[in-house]
Formats: structure tokens, sequence, C-alpha cells
């Protein structure tokens, strides 16, 4: 198993000193299940008593049940995170399935911590990201059923049903809680609210429009 170590020399008065710090880069244990219970904070979940784990720690049904996307974006997602499957915890990896109305739309959003590799089961899906300052370039395609595209971690990206009957696609992502930051709730139901001044000036119009759409969002 491969390990990093890490020193560091210094000058301590007239004598030279070395210290080295050395840690596991992988996995050191068979699997760690969330103690979803736990009070202890640690980046990802303290894990239970491995003698406690049973199958279906490692396990999830329903993701072939269509998700309800009766809203006003016409998508919805449904997550196998380690909330759903506590096996997850230290995998790095979940996935979740996306249910597309017509012209349904999984709004601009971004995963913090992870990258995510898409693949259309059924219909016909617009599929982009956008890259950073300064350029902000677009790269987009057209998806149908058995096609793949990758959105790089942390960037901008979005999906839109294009075609004329429901459309699903299913994602992997290489963290076991990747987050979702979508712009639009972000900036108008954040707690506590964002300045409308700050949310006037970014979008460079007046402060009257932020409170009618902020009226939208609750």
């Amino acid at each position: 198993m491969a390990s990093t170590q890490i020193c560091l020399i210094g000058l301590l008065s007239v004598s030279f000193f070395v210290a080295c710090l050395a840690a596991d880069s992988n996995n050191i244990l068979d699997f760690c299940v969330a103690d979803i219970y736990s009070h202890v904070f640690v980046n990802g979940a303290p894990c239970k008593d491995p003698k406690t784990a049973h199958a279906d720690d490692f396990y999830f049904t329903g993701l072939d049940k269509q998700g309800n996307f009766s809203n006003p974006m016409g998508s919805k997602a449904t997550p196998v995170y380690v909330q759903q499957i506590p096996g997850l915890n230290t995998l790095g990896l979940s996935m979740v399935r996306v249910d597309f109305a017509p012209d349904g739309l999984n709004p601009p959003h971004t995963h913090p911590r992870a990258s995510e590799i898409m693949t259309v089961l059924e219909g016909t899906l617009e599929v982009g990201f956008i890259g950073t300052a300064p350029d902000y370039r677009h790269f987009s395609k057209i998806l149908n059923k058995g096609d793949v595209f990758v959105f790089p971690m942390g960037l901008l990206h979005y999906q839109r049903n294009v075609g004329k009957a429901n459309a699903v696609a299913i994602a992997a992502l290489n963290s076991q809680n990747p987050g979702t930051s979508s712009i639009a709730p972000a900036l108008f139901t954040s707690k506590p609210v964002l300045n409308d001044e700050i949310i006037s000036k970014t979008f460079l119009f007046d402060k009257k429009n932020v409170a009618i759409l902020r009226s939208k969002f609750n």
C-alpha cells in the first residue's frame, strides 16, 4: 500500500532537526461505515464498529423509479450519497439519477468537491459547463441515449431536456458527499438574506427586480 511521508528540516539554535510525518494515502481498512449518529466532527464521518456492519450499510434501492419533476424546473435529482449508503464513507464515490420532463432543466450549479461523469439512459439532453475567468469558455453538447459527458470539479454546469419526451440520466461523482450549489437558490434563499444591493450590482439591474426574483423562491 502506498504511503506519504513529509519531512521538515530546520535549524534550532546551532543544531539541525528533522521531523517526519507518515500517513497512508489509501484506505487502511476494508470499510468505514459511517456512524450517522456520532457527534464527532471529522472530514467525512466516523466509523461505526465494523462488527456491527451489515449488508444494508452498502445497499440502496429505488434508483429505477422516476423522480417527481412536477416543479418549476421540470427536473428531479435522486442522490445516492453517503447519507443514503453509509458504506460509501471514505470510498470517494457516489451517484445520482436525474429525471427531466420535456424542456426540463437541471439549472446551473456546481459540485465543489467532485467531478461528474453522466450517461443518458433515455431521451436527449443539452449539457454543458463553463470554465473560469478570464475566458469563461462554454463547452456544450447534445447527448442521446448511451452518450457520456464529463463535468470537471467545481465548474458551473447544467443539463436541459431538448427532446419531446421525458429524459433520464445517471451520473457518478468522485466524492461520497460532492455538495451542490445552485446559483439562484444560493443568492435568493440564503440565511441570513444576502443584501439586495449586492445582488443588484452583480446582475446590473434595479433593486426592485431583486424583490421580484426573491419572491419566486419563497
